[in-house]
């Protein structure tokens, strides 16, 4: 799996979203939008995701738990190598 794109935002207006990325994987798949957002506790991923008609955001990729925290570590590590 890699990052096939990173999109660094500037937080002048205030948003907690540091960047948009998106991955490839091992088969040549490429999925767009995750995020990576800058919470109280850190920096963390989001999967890509939309909002319902009940008003709540719901992920549009599940990712299997090894996967998704492959897919945090490679993304922050490109992230603060390219901040």
């Amino acid at each position: 799996m890699k990052i096939v794109r990173m999109h660094h935002l500037k937080n002048n207006s205030g948003g907690k979203t540091a960047a948009f990325f998106d991955i490839q994987t091992k088969d040549g798949i490429t999925i767009k939008g995750f995020k990576i957002v800058n919470g109280a506790n850190g920096l963390f991923v989001t999967a890509p995701d939309e909002k319902g008609k009940d008003g709540k955001y719901y992920e549009t990729v599940i990712l299997p738990k090894e996967m998704k925290d492959q897919v945090d570590k490679l993304a922050i590590e490109e992230y603060k190598k390219s901040t």
